[in-house]
């Protein structure tokens, strides 16, 4: 309520244009939302104030509800990949095993030797009586099980077992952590392990056109998120990447381009940036980029809501600004910052290009 009294006493005293505050009481399944519009008017004597006070709960879980669609349905979209990348490894994993399940029949076929070697000697055999008997089948069964090629070998295979195991892991963690339905009001949200997991689940849409580098600030704060949204619009953002620079290597096979992900504290606001080397963006395109419904691809392969819903994400939702440099043929760079508790920017959405 002190936030809400402080915007209030900012906008009668001028400082603060009409606006729109958003607010929440009540927590997850209880939380309902309201929104407060308020206009000024002027005289000569007085100021009048309209205040508009609307409960905007089902409008808002609605929205939700939206967005976690959208979600999912990304992930069906991306399914193939993710089956791909799940099946790899679980294929050398299986290999594997059957290895070590050979390899153990192998290494148990010499206890019945080992076994009646030691009989002998423990029941006072002679050299002579152990040569001409155990010893001799021992030797075959070493040799038929090729003992020092398993000493090698068996350690590796379990070394494979285990990296193919928590590489599975991961990539479901992952998806785990990016559909997760979330909460209705913000969560503080550690960014870089969720542009983390979001890469990973989107990881066939980008690893065979370009390189992933991430300079993800160690010290970054948490911020407060609509959880899901924010990593939707990461996908969207990382996926649009691999998109223009698969058209901008379209017929030049066995080179790769490069997306980049920087994260910083800037001020009262964290900043993401997703660099990519594609094909850019045409200066006369660069203000409709956020439009809905808006897309360069062809018909068939892009809805333009992925930008649109980037927007809504950043700025509605989150009080926050993003924006795009760019240059025809050279890639893009897009730009988002997120507020710390307690700040919000004034939107920011006009494309920027580069020097």
């Amino acid at each position: 309520m002190d936030r809400i009294a402080m915007e209030l006493l900012d906008f009668m005293d001028g400082t603060k244009d009409p606006c729109r505050l958003e607010y929440a009481f009540g927590q997850e399944e209880q939380c309902r939302w309201f929104t407060v519009e308020m206009t000024r008017f002027l005289s000569a004597d007085s100021i009048f104030l309209v205040l508009m006070h609307l409960d905007t709960t089902e409008q808002k879980h609605l929205e939700l509800q939206l967005q976690q669609s959208q979600k999912l349905e990304s992930i069906g979209q991306l399914a193939a990949g993710i089956a791909h990348e799940i099946n790899t490894p679980t294929q050398f994993i299986g290999d594997n095993t059957i290895f070590l399940r050979e390899s153990f029949h192998a290494i148990l076929g010499l206890l019945p030797p080992f076994l009646d070697l030691l009989e002998r000697a423990e029941a006072g055999g002679s050299a002579d009586a152990l040569a001409g008997g155990p010893t001799s089948g021992l030797r075959a069964a070493l040799e038929n099980a090729d003992l020092e090629f398993l000493q090698e070998e068996i350690p590796k295979a379990i070394n494979q077992c285990l990296e193919g195991v928590g590489r599975v892991s991961k990539i479901v963690g992952a998806m785990k952590e990016f559909s997760h339905p979330g909460s209705a009001t913000k969560m503080p949200l550690d960014l870089n392990r969720a542009i983390e997991s979001t890469a990973l689940v989107c990881m066939s849409e980008w690893k065979y056109v370009a390189e992933m580098v991430m300079e993800l600030d160690p010290d970054l704060p948490n911020v407060p998120c609509l959880v899901g949204a924010v990593n939707q619009v990461m996908l969207n953002l990382i996926i649009n990447a691999a998109h223009a620079i698969s058209d901008h290597l379209q017929g030049e096979t066995g080179k790769m381009g490069l997306i980049r992900v920087r994260t910083r504290a800037l001020g009262e606001c964290a900043e993401i940036q997703v660099e990519d080397s594609g094909t850019g963006i045409a200066p006369e395109i660069r203000s409709r980029i956020f439009d809905p419904f808006f897309t360069t691809k062809p018909l068939g392969k892009g809805t333009g809501q992925g930008l649109a819903i980037a927007y809504a994400v950043i700025v509605k939702q989150h009080g926050g600004t993003i924006s795009v440099k760019s240059e025809a043929g050279r890639g893009a760079t897009f730009i988002v910052r997120l507020p710390f508790a307690g700040s919000s920017q004034k939107p920011e959405t006009t494309a920027i290009q580069d020097p």
